[in-house]
């Protein structure tokens, strides 16, 4: 038997002064011989897309179990999709409510998101919990850049939205690394760009302050790898690592665009260079690059902050200048309740964009969507009453094959979030008996009925 193929390394990059780009998963990456019982298969990752300040349950609430049909409004963007999620109901994060002295409600239920314990401050620190994603990303992360990764759109402090550095600290942070350190998100998409693909200890000063100005291409400075490469795939790969490079190429026009309207546009508080103007711009960036970031098992384990818990950001550009959190606190008046909606579907709108990129990228015989865990929820239900229980929570993906989606699952009421993260601990190779206010894992989501 000749064997002509050349294997490629998991792990492999193309390198080039001050950049580092990561490859996605190859069909060069499986050995020569292997068979389907002995194929690697693709990590699972898993990521939270954490939405403020409640949502219109009047519009969100599907009123049925089972397979996915109609969907409601604000779930409507999701009906190209609705065979790759599922929509579950009832669960609910007693920690959010207001059971001792703390940060406030939204701080609360933004601090507790993913650690299911009472955040809480003393006169000298703030103290929350270790989130789940941290405890998985410690687990999974060997082998890959980054642990985790946490991403954001909106800082209180800049937007001048903040009380206090205690409520700032809950409001602004998902992942929190120890009981008393949160993790605050990248929110400047430039930033993140030049983690993922930047090399900075290789360029000297000068080179630095060069590169810099210039704003050269990462493709640019190992174009001569990737070349090389792609002389040594066959045609499948080859198309693979093209529309890769591609989708790299077209974060890189996004940021310029992003850099440009940054200086053009006010938005009336100090911003970092390079963030978007416009809330889909940069909801796009930051996603793009965690595909990328999935892709090349950069990470597996990520946290995005869709604008912080209890902000105020206005929608102008679908019509909406009002506050966002004034908004929810609308009484039953029908024209701030009709602005909470458009809101909520806008976001919506984002995600299911998103969604169906991951889908679009294959997998040996899945998608990526397929290896992926994807929970696009919040940490209060109806924002205009703080309700706790039955909170907004939709799972994408079918996590490497091991859930089912397609389905609205109703839970039994008070049916804790933690039996959540305990199920997808679990399938991410991280299983525990306990945590936050666990009562155990989640049934359902397999596609077996529930018992």
């Amino acid at each position: 038997m000749i064997i002509t193929r050349k294997a490629v390394a998991r792990r492999t990059f193309l390198r080039g002064v001050g950049a580092t780009v990561a490859l996605p998963f190859l069909d060069a990456m499986v050995p020569a011989l292997a068979t389907a019982a002995t194929t690697p298969k693709p990590p699972v990752r898993m990521a939270f897309a954490y939405v403020p300040n409640g949502l219109n349950f009047k519009d969100y609430k599907l009123g049925y179990e089972g397979k996915l049909e109609k969907l409601s409004r604000i779930l409507q963007p999701l009906e190209p999709y609705k065979q790759d999620i599922n929509v579950l109901g009832n669960l609910t994060h007693n920690a959010g409510r207001a059971l001792l002295d703390g940060p406030g409600d939204h701080g609360r239920c933004s601090a507790s998101y993913l650690t299911g314990l009472q955040p809480r401050k003393t006169m000298s620190d703030i103290k929350a919990g270790v989130s789940f994603d941290q405890i998985v990303g410690q687990h999974v992360g060997a082998g890959t850049s980054f642990n985790t990764l946490e991403l954001g759109i909106e800082d209180a402090r800049q937007a001048g939205d903040c009380d206090s550095g205690y409520s700032c600290a809950y409001t602004n942070n998902l992942a929190w690394r120890a009981e008393a350190q949160p993790l605050p998100p990248t929110l400047n998409p430039r930033a993140l760009f030049e983690r993922l693909f930047g090399d900075d200890a290789a360029l000297s000063p000068e080179a630095r302050r060069r590169r810099n100005l210039y704003r050269r291409s990462v493709l640019d400075l190992v174009q001569d790898e990737a070349r090389q490469l792609s002389r040594d795939l066959g045609p499948t790969d080859q198309r693979k690592l093209d529309e890769y490079l591609s989708s790299i190429r077209e974060i890189e026009l996004q940021l310029a665009r992003a850099d440009k309207d940054s200086i053009s546009i006010d938005p009336g508080f100090e911003k970092p260079y390079g963030i978007p103007a416009d809330f889909a711009e940069h909801f796009s960036l930051m996603t793009n690059m965690l595909t990328v970031a999935f892709q090349s098992n950069l990470t597996r384990v990520a946290t995005f902050l869709v604008t912080r818990e209890g902000t105020s950001r206005t929608y102008r550009e679908i019509g909406i200048p009002d506050g966002h959190h004034p908004l929810t606190h609308h009484r039953g008046q029908e024209d701030l309740v009709e602005k909470v909606s458009k809101i909520n579907v806008y976001h919506m709108q984002q995600f299911a964009t998103w969604i169906g990129k991951l889908k679009a990228i294959k997998e040996g015989d899945s998608t990526l969507l397929d290896n992926c865990m994807i929970v696009y929820g919040a940490g209060l239900a109806d924002g205009n009453r703080h309700s706790h229980e039955d909170l907004p929570t939709i799972m994408a993906g079918r996590g490497g094959g091991s859930f089912q989606p397609g389905r609205s699952i109703v839970y039994r009421k008070e049916t804790p979030m933690c039996n959540l993260f305990l199920t997808m601990m679990d399938r991410m190779g991280v299983p525990t008996e306990h945590f936050g206010d666990s009562s155990g894992a989640l049934c359902g989501l397999d596609g077996l009925d529930l018992t």
